[in-house]
């Protein structure tokens, strides 16, 4: 597939929307470990700010990154992968409208990170991330999942984010 994916402000609004939710439940995991850093958590208050009818602005951007820069600075690698969600929540806004596999990060990123943070919280428990997955399925609208289907699908890479990124997109793609 290559090309342009048509993408409306309501589309971009939806995949960030779905972003902060999932991000959302792997912030406890990130303040456990940094109580006082709010760098993750105003990434997905951007957010949703975005998805609930404001413009997409710079915040958006300045957010995710002071979260990603937030994840290299964490103490725990569940931590800094509950950042990382954070990050793609507020970056959700700038999905491009390229039909490039690369793409879909923007749109199950948060889900996989945070399911990905969440197993590290539980000493590496697979079967902790498999159901955060499973969750993050069961969340997805259906106007998420059209969205989604004009991309290709995401690519299986080696790492385990990239494993709970690919499964959440085969497993939204079946329904």
């Amino acid at each position: 597939m290559s090309g342009d994916v048509q993408l409306s402000p309501d589309d971009l609004r939806v995949v960030a929307r779905y972003a902060a939710q999932c991000a959302q439940d792997a912030l406890s995991i990130y303040e456990a470990a940094h109580p006082g850093d709010r760098r993750p958590r105003a990434a997905v208050e951007a957010a949703r700010t975005f998805a609930q009818g404001a413009r997409r602005t710079n915040l958006q951007r300045t957010t995710a990154w002071a979260a990603h820069r937030a994840a290299r600075e964490a103490a725990t690698e569940a931590a800094r992968e509950a950042a990382r969600a954070a990050g793609h929540a507020a970056g959700a806004a700038y999905l491009h409208p390229l039909a490039n596999a690369t793409q879909v990060g923007h749109i199950l990123g948060a889900g996989a990170y945070a399911a990905r943070a969440a197993e590290l919280a539980a000493g590496g428990d697979r079967t902790v991330g498999e159901r955060w997955i499973e969750q993050a399925r069961r969340r997805a609208t259906p106007a998420l999942v059209a969205v989604l289907r004009r991309y290709p699908a995401a690519p299986a890479g080696g790492s385990r984010v990239a494993e709970l990124m690919s499964a959440l997109d085969g497993a939204l793609r079946r329904t």
